[in-house]
C-alpha cells in the first residue's frame, strides 16, 4: 500500500498517495490520486479508463529551476494551504531565491513568479 499524504483536493473521496515510478529509467516519486489510475510509457503519463480523477504532482517537476524533489511535507502544505513556498536556485544569478507555488489542474503545481518572497 501506498503512503497517504492527505485529501485529493479534486474529487470527493480520494487521497493523495506517494507512488515510485521510473521516469527516462530514471526513479522518481509520483503524488497521486487513489482514484487517479495512470500508465506511462517511455516519459509519457496517461490516464487509464477507469480513472475518476487527474491529480499528480511528480516530485521532480521543478528541476529545471534547480529544485531536485518536491517532498512530502511540501505536498502535505499545499494540500492544507492551497501553496507551498519553495527554494530554487539561478544558475546563472548563482543564488537561490524563494517563490509560491500552487495548485494547478493541468500542471499540478505552477510556480506564482510575479510574486516575490523574501527570506
Amino acid at each position: 500500500m501506498n503512503k497517504r499524504l492527505g485529501k485529493c483536493p479534486y474529487c470527493e473521496d480520494g487521497q493523495i498517495e506517494v507512488r515510485r515510478i521510473e521516469v527516462n529509467a530514471k526513479p522518481t516519486r509520483l503524488y497521486a490520486c487513489s482514484n487517479a489510475h495512470w500508465k506511462f510509457d517511455l516519459d509519457m503519463a496517461e490516464l487509464s479508463e477507469d480513472a475518476t480523477c487527474g491529480f499528480r504532482i511528480f516530485a521532480n517537476q521543478f528541476l529545471r529551476w534547480n529544485k531536485k524533489s518536491i517532498s512530502e511535507n511540501e505536498i502535505r502544505t499545499v494540500l492544507q494551504e492551497e501553496q507551498v513556498r519553495v527554494r530554487l536556485y539561478s544558475s546563472r544569478a548563482k543564488k537561490e531565491y524563494y517563490k509560491w507555488a500552487v495548485l494547478d489542474e493541468e500542471y499540478g503545481l505552477s510556480v506564482l513568479w510575479d510574486i516575490d518572497i523574501q527570506e
